[in-house]
This record gives structure tokens, C-alpha cells and sequence, in this order.
């Protein structure tokens, strides 16, 4: 492009007129400049950081397109196109639109001030001097630190939490961040569930001893060593700062005792309003985000109150292996998950059916997984109904923890599910016919914080004795929904006898229905082959798909 043709366009485009990058698009002189790189990976040896960056990508591993390396071209050849990330997903924009590609968020959505109540199309001015609802959540008054009997739901929360960030700046937001606990804390108090019908519990750090209960001295010491250096990692997706370590012991802290309270009387149940997450780490490691596991130090509390044995829900999108790991051979605790996995190419790899337990706990870890994205609340609702609540109910447990991660929640960017607000609160109301209403709800994962704050309210107003706003109906389960609830029962008849009248009635309601049409497969298959694409076209539809891209943010 010669340097008149480039000073005629910037004179153009100084007087509004855009049509000159839309002709610059369709030129062969227009290079793209992408600022995401392919890592390459298999989805399998992914963390979840570069899962949740894979969607940044506009096209297949498989694709070269080395002559797209910016390097090689004029820097005055190259067309700097506007980018910003959505405050809802974190997901990137390109151009000057007012809402998110993606989840439709306005880019100056009003969620941290009030929350889900927030209009998510306009923009909303709060006047409320800048503070978020959640620098406030805590009442300072020494009254409030009781858990009154007339409001038998406690809130575990701790403003010292939202210290814990990712303080290196990294080429986009990182998805476990402040602003998922500001978000659900701005929708319980606009709604005037927290504070004002839940009661607080006083914030302290969990002790080295209590610690110990399930953690070895290695992970103690490798989260307490990031006290004294400003940034660090224990894996490329699992970062600390100098307040990590505090954030960590204060959310085992909070779920510690609210176990013990819920246990004594002194709360009819709870919701441990927490982060960092846990799930995922084991006795020795830190990982997935997950400093100290918060729900195997819940239990371990609940145990040493008296409780005989303890249930732990794990609802998160990805499997809790550092639970697992943690209680894989204890008959005291029964470990059920539901989790994507996807024959353990979905992060973190583990949760198949056929992890039961070892050393004479087999049967008390119970994993359903789902082959798939995209499940939803029937899908969940019908697991609930025919494997967890007759297995919970053949157990009969003193104490039941729910490890809440909403990252299966519709709009998340790294779960790819589709489970509503009514779906949690569907399962929430499950859960409290168990263990006589003893059920403490800690917060895992959760990265879209309109689907993590509206779930929250959700689940806690079924905690505070409210019926589900909205039933879920008939259920009617997605194929792979009904083959992963039959090859968890197959696996478990041999441990739990309540399954066996719920194993043949559903084979016989159901078992036609999973049932595949074999020339029909094979039909398709041959479809496929015949219509593969030319390789000209998979070479070049990543240029063209971005020059769409770019015409249509423009024009």
C-alpha cells in the first residue's frame, strides 16, 4: 500500500467514513494481526487456563497459517483493531461494540453494584460512591456475629478474600477472580437476603493442626511460602500473591466453622460465601485454582463435632480429584460428583465411573460422568433422582456438604453447560431432606458472574426454607444423560442394594431409548467422508473467517 493510499485512508477515516478498513479487509495487502497463539495441545493436557484461552482461537490445531506472523510485516501494514473484555465472562471483544459477543453483557453492566437484578443490555449508573455492595456485606455491629435462632441460615464471608488475585498482567483476565464473590454479594443484598435474613459467622484463619487433618505438611507449607513473595504459581493455571495464603486459611477457616455450628444447633444450615475454591486440591498439591480443599476440611469439622458420617454433592463442571483423593479410602464419607469428562479428555482427566474407592471404602466414591457438554437441568435432576438420593438415602449421613461450583451454570466459559438457576435450587431442595436439613453449601467454581450470582440466590433462598421459584417438570433426560446414569448403576449394584429395583426399572422404561440404529451410523459416517472440504478451503477459512469477522464489526 503505498504512503498517499494510506494518507488518503486516515483522512477518511478522521472524517468518519469506516469503509476504508472494510476495502483494506478485502485487499491482499491486509495482514491480520492476531494476539492470541495456538498452544497446540490436546484437550486432555490442558489446565484449565488454557482451555478457557482455546476459545480465543479462530480455528483448527491442525491449521499452519505461519504467514499470519505479524512479525513479518510493516508495522505500518498492520490494522489495530479495538479490543476489550467482557467484566461478566472475561471473554474478548474485538471492535467498539456497547455488548459482549458472547454472553450479551453491556460492557458497563451495573452486576458488581447490584448484582443479577442489573440490566444486562444497558448500561446502569449506581451512585453509591464507588463502593461495592460486598465492601459493606460484613456488619460490623458485635450482635451480628451470633447466628440468632430466628434466622437459622448462616453466611461464611471474610472481604480479606478478594485479596487473592492474579497480580502478573496476562494477555487476558483470569476467570477465578475478586469479582465472582463482589457479583453474588451485590444480588444477595439487593435482594435483602445477606444481610439482613442470614446471619454472618466470625472469620478466622484455619489452624497447622486442622490443616493436617487432610493435608500433608508439603501443601501446608507451599501455600504459606507465597506469603512472602508478590506473584507465584503452583501450576501454570493456579496463581498466588502475598494474601493468597491468608484468603486460603480464612475460606478453610469459615467452612470449618460453619460445619460446627451448622452441627451444634447453632445454625439450621449454611453457605460459605468463599475463595479461593477447593475441590481440586489434594493432600499434597495445590491446583484448578484450589489452594486448601474447604469441603474436606468442612467434613473433617463435622466429624470431629460427632458426626458419624458425612455426604459430600460435588455439582462443579469438572470432577473434584482432590477430594477423591483425599477420602478414596475412608467408608466414613461418601464422595458423590457429577462432572463433564468426556472419557477423561475434560479437565482435570478424572472421574470415571469405575473410580469407586480402594482399601474397603469401594462404593463410597460415586462418579457420574458426562460424555458431553451442553447437559442441562434434566439431565442433573434425573441423576439426582435414580443414583444420588437412593444411594444418599441407603448411606443416611449425619452431615451433608454440597461442593457448589456453579461453572456448570448456562454461559459459563469454561463449563459449556446448561444448568439454570432452577435446576440448583431443584437440587438444593433434594439435598435438605438429607441428614435432618444438617446441609453446608461452599462455593467451588463459577466463572460468569451473572449465571454464579443468580444461582447463589437461588440456592440459598431454598436454604432459607423457600420453595424453588420455578419447577423443572417433567424430566425428560438427554440420551447420554440415561447411558451415564445406567453405567453408574450397573457399577454400584454391587455396593449399594438400593439400586438394583432402580437399575431393572430403568432399563425397562429406558433402555430402548439409548439404544443406537447401526446402519444409520454408519450412514452418516459415509456422509462425512463424502463431504470433506477441499484442502484449499482448510487452509484458507481462518483468514477468511477473521475478514468476516471484521467486516461485520465494522460495517
Amino acid at each position: 500500500m503505498s504512503r498517499f493510499k494510506e494518507e488518503e485512508i486516515g483522512t477518511r477515516l478522521r472524517n468518519g467514513d469506516s469503509a476504508p478498513l472494510a476495502e483494506a479487509a478485502s485487499s491482499n495487502s491486509f495482514k491480520p494481526h492476531l494476539a492470541e497463539q495456538k498452544n497446540g495441545k490436546r484437550k486432555s493436557d490442558m489446565s484449565l487456563e488454557e482451555m478457557y484461552n482455546s476459545q480465543y482461537d479462530f480455528g483448527d490445531d491442525e491449521d499452519d497459517d505461519s504467514d499470519w506472523e505479524p512479525s513479518a510485516l510493516p508495522a505500518h501494514s498492520v490494522v489495530e483493531i479495538p479490543k476489550w473484555f467482557c467484566l461478566n465472562c472475561t471473554m474478548l471483544n474485538i471492535g467498539d461494540d456497547s455488548h459482549c459477543d458472547v454472553c450479551g453483557e453491556h460492557r458497563e453492566s451495573g452486576i458488581l453494584k447490584r448484582g443479577f437484578v442489573s440490566s444486562a443490555s444497558s448500561r446502569e449508573v449506581v451512585t453509591q460512591n464507588g463502593a461495592h455492595a460486598a465492601d459493606g456485606l460484613q456488619d460490623p455491629h458485635p450482635l451480628m456475629q451470633s447466628i440468632a435462632s430466628d434466622n437459622p441460615t448462616a453466611i461464611g464471608f471474610d472481604e480479606r478474600m478478594l485479596l487473592h488475585e492474579e497480580v502478573v498482567m496476562k494477555s487476558h483476565p483470569h476467570p477465578e477472580r475478586p469479582d465472582r464473590l463482589r457479583a453474588i454479594a451485590a444480588s444477595l443484598a439487593t435482594t435483602g437476603i445477606f444481610p439482613g435474613r442470614c446471619h454472618p459467622i466470625s472469620a478466622r484463619e484455619i489452624t497447622q493442626e486442622e490443616l493436617l487433618k487432610v493435608h500433608s505438611l508439603e501443601n501446608i507449607e507451599a501455600v504459606e511460602i507465597t506469603s512472602r513473595v508478590f506473584s507465584s504459581y503452583f501450576t501454570p493455571d493456579t496463581y498466588a500473591n502475598q494474601y493468597s495464603a491468608t484468603a486460603a486459611r480464612l475460606a478453610a477457616g469459615l467452612c470449618f466453622d460453619l460445619a460446627a455450628a451448622i452441627w451444634s444447633g447453632r445454625a439450621k444450615n449454611g453457605f460459605a460465601l468463599v475463595r479461593p475454591p477447593g475441590h481440586h486440591a489434594g493432600v499434597k498439591h495445590a491446583m484448578g485454582f484450589c489452594l486448601h480443599n474447604n469441603a474436606a476440611l468442612a467434613a473433617s469439622a463435622a466429624q470431629i463435632a460427632g458426626a458419624k458420617k458425612v455426604l459430600i454433592i460435588d455439582w462443579d463442571v469438572h470432577h473434584g480429584n482432590g477430594t477423591q483423593e483425599i477420602f478414596e479410602k475412608n467408608k466414613s464419607v461418601l464422595y458423590i460428583s457429577l462432572h463433564r469428562h468426556e472419557g477423561g479428555k475434560f479437565y482435570p482427566g478424572t472421574g470415571s465411573a469405575y473410580e469407586t474407592g480402594s482399601m474397603g471404602a469401594e462404593g463410597h466414591c460415586v462418579n457420574i460422568p458426562w460424555s458431553r457438554g451442553g447437559v442441562g437441568d434434566n439431565d442433573y435432576i434425573f441423576a439426582f433422582q435414580h443414583v444420588v438420593l437412593p444411594i444418599a438415602t441407603e448411606f443416611d449421613p449425619d452431615f451433608t456438604i454440597i461442593s457448589a461450583g456453579f461453572d456448570a451454570a448456562r454461559g459459563d466459559p469454561l463449563g459449556g453447560c446448561d444448568v439454570t438457576p432452577a435446576g440448583y435450587a431443584q437440587m438444593t431442595q433434594m439435598c435438605r431432606a438429607l441428614s435432618g436439613g444438617k446441609v453446608l453449601v461452599i462455593l467451588e467454581g463459577g466463572y460468569n458472574l451473572r449465571s454464579i450470582s443468580s444461582s447463589a440466590t437461588a440456592v440459598i433462598e431454598v436454604l432459607l426454607g423457600e420453595s424453588p421459584k420455578q419447577n423443572v417438570g417433567q424430566v425428560m433426560p438427554s440420551k447420554a444423560g440415561v447411558r451415564a446414569v445406567l453405567e453408574v448403576l450397573k457399577i454400584h449394584l454391587n455396593y449399594w442394594s438400593s439400586l438394583e429395583s432402580k437399575f431393572t426399572k430403568l432399563q425397562s422404561e429406558w433402555g430402548w431409548y439409548t439404544l443406537e440404529d447401526k446402519s444409520a451410523g454408519k450412514l452418516k459416517k459415509k456422509k462425512r467422508r463424502g463431504n470433506q472440504v477441499p484442502v484449499w478451503w482448510k487452509w484458507g477459512r481462518r483468514r477468511w473467517m477473521y475478514m468476516l469477522w471484521c467486516k461485520k464489526k465494522i460495517l
